[in-house]
């Protein structure tokens, strides 16, 4: 039987902790379940509680015991919930937090605890890259933040962008993805001309709008949580009439169904979309939808897909756990035919995966009868991994992307 436990922050709380069990899973779950980014949070922990009601509760013969903690979307706080997860509910593993900096927060407190930590959402590219010994029981499931710009930015050149204005949420994965855009984009003869930084939580866009360059082909923007909404709206308002291309939390699904038309024909990049058209997607969304009553978003699929990894795992232990040495070694060996399409880790424990480049469209989907909103696949890049095509040893050289990294050689 599951077993739930809620804290304070927003929860229930449930039982005094007790020593772990040999053929007991013990799951600790940091998501911000109050505050601006609760939605996300919420659709975080659905889509880790959707596998956990399929498969029973129980990971290969392992009881799971899943419990959640509030983050509210603070560095601090998560890290403190972590510390707590481990020293006093004694998890084998915790998973999540939300925003970069929460990432490169809690990789350390899983190094001092050696304790397992799957980073499902945080994407900060630094967590599996140059970072990546000093985190030896941080695994990723997500992506990095730069993973999907990179193919973004090559398709940007094949439409025949010669020069784009960036404006992104001024912070590290806003930095990171604007970052891997520029560099796959001006390394394929594009430009970047000029570059827009309003803070993040930011709800009036007014200062930003005006000073778009109105010689610019297209518009590249980053936006995460209620920024999001807001945005689009506002540069619509604006009459704004250039092509939006955007990193995909701009137009995922936990945010699209409260757009307008004004976003009809923006396109966005990422290893999720909720129009994937595959049966597996398709059922996927469906059980989703009957459950929870709306669409999956991204933040739901990649929790679903961690849990799907960690019962992989189990599986092959037949419910012992294992050490979390051997947990990392025997995950980064994993590959599952996940909701996105095929997933597995390279050797920095990053996943290689498909990048869809996908349009939003008003259409009927899965056999719904009512017109929504879709992030509609139009182009699919398979197996991307965190470097693209660039070498390796070359891209770890250089600087971590950031608000000066690439620096802006073409800005006007």
């Amino acid at each position: 039987m599951l077993k739930r436990r809620m804290t304070l922050m927003g929860l229930a709380v449930g039982m005094a902790a007790t020593p772990a069990a040999a053929q007991e899973l013990r799951i600790g779950f940091l998501a911000p379940t109050t505050g601006i980014f609760a939605q996300v949070g919420k659709d975080m922990v659905s889509g880790f509680q959707l596998w956990l009601d399929e498969s029973g509760g129980n990971f290969g013969g392992a009881k799971v015991t899943f419990i959640v903690e509030d983050t509210e979307g603070k560095p601090p706080i998560a890290v403190r919930k972590a510390e707590k997860l481990v020293r006093q509910d004694k998890v084998h593993i915790f998973i999540g937090g939300l925003l970069a900096p929460t990432g490169y927060a809690l990789a350390p407190v899983s190094t001092r605890l050696k304790t397992v930590y799957i980073a499902s959402v945080p994407a900060a590219d630094d967590l599996t890259q140059r970072d990546i010994a000093k985190y030896p029981y941080t695994v990723r499931t997500g992506w990095t933040s730069s993973q999907p710009s990179h193919p973004f930015g090559e398709w940007a050149c094949e439409q025949g962008y010669k020069r784009v204005v960036t404006i992104g949420a001024d912070f590290a994965f806003g930095h990171e993805v604007v970052g891997g855009f520029q560099k796959a984009f001006e390394g394929c003869g594009g430009r970047i001309i000029q570059k827009l930084w309003p803070p993040l939580g930011t709800k009036d866009f007014g200062p930003y709008i005006p000073q778009i360059k109105q010689n610019a082909d297209a518009i590249f923007t980053l936006m995460a949580g209620p920024m999001s909404l807001q945005f689009p709206k506002q540069l619509a308002a604006a009459g704004n009439r250039k092509p939006v291309i955007a990193g995909g939390t701009s137009y995922d699904e936990f945010v699209l169904p409260s757009m307008g038309d004004e976003v009809i024909g923006h396109v966005s990049a990422l290893q999720y979309s909720a129009a994937i058209d595959t049966p597996a997607n398709a059922g996927f969304v469906k059980k989703y939808r009957e459950k929870f009553g709306k669409v999956p978003s991204y933040y739901s699929e990649t929790n679903y897909t961690s849990a799907q990894m960690i019962h992989e795992v189990m599986e092959k232990t037949r419910g012992k756990w294992p050490g979390a040495a051997q947990f990392v070694k025997l995950i980064s060996a994993v590959k599952v035919d996940a909701v996105r399409g095929p997933v597995r880790l390279d050797e920095m424990r990053n996943p290689v995966q498909n990048i869809y480049i996908k349009k939003v469209e008003k259409r009927k989907m899965f056999g719904y009868e009512k017109d929504e909103l879709w992030n509609t696949v139009i182009k699919t890049y398979p197996n991307v991994g965190q470097f693209w095509k660039f070498k390796k040893q070359e891209f770890l050289k250089q600087p971590v992307y950031s608000r000066d990294y690439p620096p802006c050689k073409f800005c006007e």
